[in-house]
């Protein structure tokens, strides 16, 4: 069937020897090629249905490493030559949609649609564009096939729209095609409050590149800035029936957790990214409860307004937290805080993030790499005493205005464990990660990824991190 240009069907296409890092300029453009589909379903039941192609600004991916060597993401796109049935592109990536299968609402056998996205290189020919999704033995099957021929007038929508939104460039100088592209976005954010997003910007830029990794690799980095003016200030807060007009549409109790930032206004977003190069996103939300989201390659979100003076370290920790999920897609290490997630791993299934291991095989720990001879694999620690404090903080209401006070000690005593245990400091297997007590394990005893703290990224998690920003620019 063919629709606006774009031909629906899957071709059988063969698996050719992978192009050179040489070949970007044999089959694209140099611009970005985006499709929008739309994704339906429920529990166990998914479809995908085409929405529409845009031809955007340059290209800010890679152009060395076409096929993508990390092997991260639930979902794979991959673009095929069809004329040779060569691949010629391919990148992982994980949605909303796959979060929301794991919740109530959708063990319920309720079906939802979300608006989602892939950006690939502008082809020079056509090409057949596959969306695959991994099965519990995390091998790709194809759930979508269109093709592509920019040589069709009415294939891609080449609009070039005007926006209201100021864009700027406030870190880095390298080309877009050798540097990662950050585009930070705001999100409740009215016109009296430009100043504000343009002063946030700049701080969480500083604090990005005063974590290492990052701050090692900070001339590798562009960072943008998409000043996006919203009618009203702040966010929706629906558990307050708190409801505000913005652009990107950003809300707290995404899946119903109270804390959870994300948006289904997908389009709206990428319009609004799209008006400069980037290769990740940050949504900055102007408003005060704590909150964030990530999901890789995707987007990440940040509030950023606190009501207790010395708070403010939180916001840098959601934000460097929440890009370790959308830039370098890594696991939630946590495993005690409330989330909206039903059975989100598969028991006894590797999972596909770096740093969150079943240890199906634990003398290959698929971080073997850093763990010492002498380390035991599983990696005893102070779980007991650390699970029995976390038990009395789960009792407290983190809406409460006197949540902090009381937590304030229980907090304190699980830092002390964390850091006097006698494995601190090693990377090893410890039980307890993926919101799993039991049966999932992380590389050490803490990290940014596990507790509510300024901690460094442990030494794996740092290393996946690094082989993202080399993915993008060598």
């Amino acid at each position: 069937m063919r629709i606006g240009g774009v031909f629906l069907g899957v071709l059988t296409l063969c698996w050719n020897v992978p192009v050179s890092g040489q070949s970007f300029d044999a089959y694209f453009t140099g611009t970005t090629l985006r499709i929008d589909y739309h994704h339906t379903g429920t529990k166990g039941e998914e479809r995908i249905s085409y929405d529409a192609a845009y031809e955007e600004g340059p290209w800010a991916g890679t152009r060395h490493q076409l096929l993508d060597p990390l092997n991260r993401g639930e979902f794979m796109v991959r673009v095929y030559d069809v004329a040779s049935a060569q691949m010629i592109f391919s990148l992982g990536y994980s949605t909303m949609f796959n979060e929301w299968q794991t919740t109530e609402e959708a063990m319920q056998g309720i079906s939802r649609t979300f608006h989602e996205t892939v950006r690939v290189p502008m082809p020079k020919k056509a090409v057949q564009i596959t969306i695959s999704r991994r099965d519990r033995t995390m091998l790709f099957h194809e759930l979508f096939s269109t093709v592509v021929d920019p040589a069709s007038p009415v294939a891609i929508n080449r609009e070039r729209k005007l926006s209201p939104f100021k864009t700027a460039k406030i870190v880095g100088r390298r080309e877009p095609a050798e540097a990662v592209d950050l585009v930070i976005v705001g999100d409740g954010y009215a016109k009296a409050d430009m100043e504000k997003f343009r002063t946030d910007a700049k701080h969480f830029s500083d604090v990005l590149f005063s974590t290492s990794p990052f701050k090692e690799s900070k001339d590798r980095f562009n960072v943008w800035i998409v000043e996006v003016e919203s009618a009203e200030s702040g966010i929706d807060i629906p558990d307050k029936n708190i409801w505000k007009s913005t652009v990107l549409g950003t809300t707290y109790n995404t899946f119903g957790s109270a804390r959870y930032i994300l948006t289904e206004h997908n389009k709206a977003l990428r319009d609004a990214a799209g008006l400069v190069p980037y290769d990740a996103i940050a949504i900055l939300c102007n408003d005060n409860r704590y909150g964030g989201g990530g999901i890789y390659n995707q987007y990440t979100t940040c509030y950023t307004k606190v009501d207790r003076p010395g708070q403010e370290w939180q916001m840098d920790y959601v934000f460097v937290h929440e890009l370790g999920h959308s830039f370098a897609g890594l696991g939630d290490e946590y495993y005690s805080s409330q989330v909206s997630y039903v059975d989100f791993y598969e028991k006894g299934v590797e999972p596909w993030e770096p740093n969150v291991t079943a240890l199906n095989d634990p003398k290959n720990v698929k971080w073997k790499k850093f763990v010492s001879p002498e380390t035991p694999i599983p990696t005893p620690w102070q779980k007991g005493a650390f699970d029995s404090l976390e038990a009395l903080r789960g009792k407290l209401d983190r809406l409460a205005a006197d949540y902090y006070e009381k937590r304030e000690p229980l907090y304190q005593a699980g830092q002390d464990i964390l850091k006097t245990d006698p494995m601190a400091g090693r990377v090893g297997a410890f039980e307890g990660a993926g919101y799993a007590s039991q049966g999932l394990y992380r590389p050490a005893i803490d990290c940014r990824m596990f507790s509510l703290s300024l901690v460094d990224f442990d030494p794996v998690c740092s290393d996946a991190i690094v082989q993202m920003i080399t993915y993008y620019t060598q």
